[in-house]
């Protein structure tokens, strides 16, 4: 029996059953044309500052839609769906908007049109605003309206440490999720608009030889489809043009210890930044730029492929409820939509997210340095932007931890074939399907297996193939009719007045709740600001 086999079994069925998920959801609202709606969220589909299941992310034209908790991956999708056809049966009556099914956006306007989200007049609500204007001036908001899923994941019984042994593994080895699920190998120019980005004219299939050539000597020019790529990219959502911060990079977070971890936030959360100084709290019109000065304004500014989490209280920072009783839970946060997949995850999909996280956890967790830290930022780069280079290295810890090179698509194949006693494990405990399906985890891992085989299978060669083939070289419209077909199939399901009265049901409690909210302010919003931001409250 080996080290692993050995570990998984003194984990024992009860725990393995106890293994939880839960899914968020990002999505642009878009135009049947492929351009950004620019309308409100829509009050029919409930407060977004209350409602449990439906809110907006950046923009308030980026639905968010989150899951409960859920025992199983089927029931997680179930619900999943569910949240999607009320929202596509709101907006049917509104006009012809549908979900942009890709992580990287539709057509853009200028950079200042695109609309923060809004939560209403209560402090917190504009403290929400306040936050994500901030993001803007730091970022730009063309950065803010890249989509992606974020996969909440626990096991009963488990310490922040084993929870951050976990992290510390998962970094190491994230690269096979880029390569798996990565969705993102092409974006419409409108991203990348007045900004060297490096990347190539997406031409159709067939294109002539000379129309190649003059492409590749361009380099980093305009298709005619006004649609760019890399040729062996997995997610450029996850590479430099997308979700990364020059700033941040300067935070050599270490994942060693939970108070390693909450005393690098600390710093980030409570120490001027000089650039974000220059911007100030407030413009000459007294109207605010952002919510502090400091590095990160608060904790969810910080970017990463995984976050530890904890349910927090009402007012609470998520810092504190971290260091006062411990992480709950950990967040995923590097896959992409998958525009193939109607909600853009599949089952197949959670189910190896639930075997890999598992291997992170039962494999030995070497301590981080901060030579690996960089490497890892390496690693996510090359990953990212060349991850199906049958020949890419990447920097793997060796003996002593000193770095060496190793061959992604080797590393990968290990890594997937010592998954095989987990994927059985959970098998055995969880039990078939509602379809009798006896080996759903295995088939979730086989399936990985043979993408590692084929790579012209794999998620982000077939978004390229289909562009280039079926869609002129077109990201936009190939996204476009991948939209369509996503918000065809959610009309055509089954959808009961049951269903209807629940969601219009939670849709009117977070109307009140909100208004609630607005009513109970008792200060003005920069003392609650500086109440809110005051480093007391990150705990010690």
């Amino acid at each position: 029996m080996s080290l692993l086999e050995d570990r998984l079994s003194r984990l024992g069925a009860t725990r393995l059953a106890g293994m939880r998920r839960g899914v968020e959801k990002e999505s642009l609202r878009s135009l049947p044309a492929g351009g950004l709606a620019l309308t409100p969220h829509p009050p029919a589909l409930g407060a977004p500052l209350t409602h449990p299941r439906i809110t907006t992310d950046y923009s308030e034209s980026q639905l968010e839609l989150i899951t409960g908790v859920h025992a199983d991956a089927e029931h997680c999708q179930a619900e999943l769906v569910e949240i999607h056809q009320f929202v596509y049966q709101t907006l049917a009556p509104l006009g012809d908007e549908r979900l942009w099914v890709g992580s990287m956006p539709c057509g853009l306007p200028t950079d200042e049109t695109i609309p923060l989200g809004r939560y209403g007049s209560s402090n917190v609500g504009r403290a929400k605003s306040v936050y994500r204007m901030g993001l803007g001036h730091r970022y730009g908001r063309r950065m803010q309206t890249i989509s992606g899923i974020h996969y909440n994941w626990s096991l009963p019984g488990l310490s922040s440490d084993e929870y951050f042994a976990l992290i510390r593994n998962f970094r190491r080895q994230s690269f096979l999720l880029l390569l798996l699920f990565g969705a993102s190998p092409a974006l419409c120019g409108s991203f990348v608009a007045g900004r060297e980005h490096g990347l190539q004219p997406l031409l159709p299939a067939g294109a002539s030889a000379p129309a190649r050539a003059a492409a590749a000597a361009e380099g980093p020019a305009e298709s005619p489809t006004g649609s760019l790529h890399l040729p062996d990219a997995t997610s450029l959502r996850m590479g430099r043009l997308g979700y990364q911060s020059d700033a941040q990079a300067k935070i050599a977070v270490s994942y060693n210890s939970l108070d390693s971890y909450a005393a690098s936030l600390h710093d980030a959360l409570t120490q001027p930044y000089p650039p974000y100084v220059a911007i100030g709290i407030r413009n000459l019109g007294g109207e605010y730029n952002q919510l502090a000065t400091t590095l990160l304004q608060i904790e969810n500014e910080f970017y990463g492929t995984i976050r530890p989490k904890r349910v927090i209280a009402s007012g609470e920072r998520p810092l504190h409820a971290l260091r006062q009783r411990g992480v709950e839970y950990v967040e995923v946060r590097c896959m992409d939509l998958d525009p193939f997949e109607p909600v853009g995850i599949g089952a197949s999909t959670m189910r190896f997210l639930d075997v890999f996280l598992l291997h992170c956890l039962l494999t030995d967790s070497a301590p981080d340095t901060p030579d690996e830290i960089a490497a890892l930022g390496r690693n996510q780069q090359r990953a990212a932007a060349t991850g199906r280079q049958r020949a890419l290295r990447l920097e793997r810890p060796g003996a002593g931890g000193k770095l060496r090179e190793a061959d992604l698509f080797e590393w990968a194949h290990e890594i997937v074939e010592q998954c095989a006693p987990i994927a059985a494990a959970l098998d055995g405990v969880l039990g078939p399907g509602a379809g009798g399906e006896a080996s759903r985890y295995r088939d979730a891992l086989a399936a990985a297996r043979a993408a590692l085989a084929s790579p012209a299978t794999l998620p982000s060669a077939r978004v390229l193939a289909t562009i280039t083939q079926d869609f002129g070289g077109s990201y936009t419209a190939f996204v476009r009719a991948m939209s369509e077909r996503a918000r065809v199939h959610h009309a055509a399901l089954p959808w009961t007045r049951e269903q209807q009265a629940r969601y219009e049901a939670m849709a009117f409690e977070s109307l009140r709740e909100r208004q609630a909210i607005e009513a109970a302010d008792a200060v003005d919003f920069e003392t609650w600001r500086r109440a809110y931001l005051d480093p007391g409250r990150l705990g010690a």
